[in-house]
């Protein structure tokens, strides 16, 4: 499959180092040339450095790799507005989450995701990964005592949903249906309390039970 990446920084290396090891073919792109350069020599000859346009328009796959504050505007920078992402897959991994607070940035609107769709004009957007820390999505596999790693995925487009389910099963995980883009929202908050329960030290994971014990007492 052939992925392009905007962004070149450590989601998009941590995610992009896997799918080359699985095989696919990456167009990475980002504000440093040279930083983008490196990154695509890094992760060798399946991947090479293009532009903002060049990554939207290389393959059937993008991923949106970019801090939430600067997403629209690369988004508008590789045509978005003009339609170059139409009918592609676009995987939306940024967390719209103010630091210290651990609030979304987005609380009075939209989700970052809907916003997205709707700067991507004809984009089939889909919101995953955005749950973990860079450095989960370098495990090989992230399996935690003998359980892959769930990632939900929130979209409206079940073939774009299917493509992203199998890139998330290329890592080793488990996708996880949440529902069309309209919960996204409730995935980006998710992402911002568990946040701040890990930056305080809690164990996040432990905050629900187990599948079984979801309802009570099987």
């Amino acid at each position: 499959m052939r992925i392009g990446i905007l962004g070149a920084g450590r989601m998009a290396d941590a995610l992009g180092t896997q799918w080359v090891r699985a095989g696919h073919e990456l167009t990475l792109s980002g504000r440093d040339p040279v930083k983008v350069a490196a990154l695509a020599e890094r992760l060798g000859p399946a991947a090479r450095a293009g532009t903002w346009t060049e990554a939207a328009t290389a393959g059937e796959v993008v991923l949106l790799a970019i801090r939430d504050h600067a997403a629209l505007d690369v988004l508008e920078a590789a045509g978005a507005a003009g339609g170059t992402l139409r009918g592609r897959v676009l995987i939306d991994c940024t967390n719209p989450v103010v630091p210290e607070r651990f609030t979304l940035a987005t609380e009075d609107g939209p989700s970052m995701a809907e916003r997205v769709a709707a700067t991507a004009v004809g984009a089939r957007v889909v919101k995953a990964f955005n749950l973990c820390h860079e450095d989960v999505w370098r495990m090989t596999p992230p399996v935690f005592h003998g359980t892959p790693l769930a990632v939900p995925l929130c979209g409206d487009d079940d073939d774009a949903l299917a493509t992203t389910r199998s890139l998330v099963e290329d890592l080793g995980c488990v996708a996880v249906e949440g529902g069309g883009l309209e919960r996204a929202g409730l995935l980006e908050a998710t992402a911002a309390f568990m946040i701040g329960l890990w930056f305080r030290g809690a164990d996040a994971q432990a905050v629900l039970p187990p599948l079984e014990f979801a309802f009570g007492r099987p």
